[in-house]
């Protein structure tokens, strides 16, 4: 799989993701506190809670794009389904004649 931006066939290294994410967090928590020192708690504390929800929101987004395609999920379903309908097809026959045998009795008694 190759991804934008390379060139090579391998996806871009778990590694360098994590160092980018621990200096994105790194920088929140100094941010944080030089905002608490200088600023009025108030604003200080809104400023620190929307920079850790976008540091939060780097986080969950960084894999995002290695995740199946709805087609894909969707592929895997209707396998997954036609797996199960061929092993219960057994079953189905043998409802299938149990509802035919409970109709003729039906058929047999409304008719005599």
């Amino acid at each position: 799989m190759t991804h934008e931006g390379t060139t090579d066939a391998r996806p871009p290294s778990g590694r360098r993701r994590s160092v980018g994410l621990a200096l994105g967090a790194a920088v929140w928590a100094g941010a944080s506190v030089l905002a608490f020192l200088e600023l009025d708690p108030i604003i200080a504390a809104f400023l620190v809670i929307l920079a850790g929800t976008a540091v939060v929101i780097a986080a969950v987004a960084r894999d995002w794009d290695r995740h199946p395609s709805f087609e894909e999920r969707e592929l895997a379903r209707a396998r997954k389904r036609a797996a199960k309908w061929e092993r219960n097809k057994d079953v189905r026959a043998r409802d299938r004649a149990r509802w035919e045998a409970h109709q003729a009795r039906r058929a047999k008694k409304s008719a005599g």
